[in-house]
């Protein structure tokens, strides 16, 4: 069980990182190459983009 909600965790997380990569001002080939990080390593991907993926117009300063 707990297995499964570790998954459910990720994935809500990948579909969060996901999100925020398409509606970000990256530009397209940006936009393509962090989803596919995202999607091909779920957890390094989403650290990484925690990290250093693309930010908004709101980002943190």
């Amino acid at each position: 069980m707990e297995y499964g909600l570790l998954g459910l965790i990720i994935l809500i997380a990948d579909i969060y990182a996901i999100y925020q990569v398409f509606t970000s001002s990256a530009s397209t080939g940006s936009k393509v190459l962090w989803t596919l990080g995202i999607l091909i390593f779920p957890v390094v991907g989403f650290i990484v983009w925690l990290i250093a993926g693309p930010r908004g117009s709101s980002a943190r300063v």
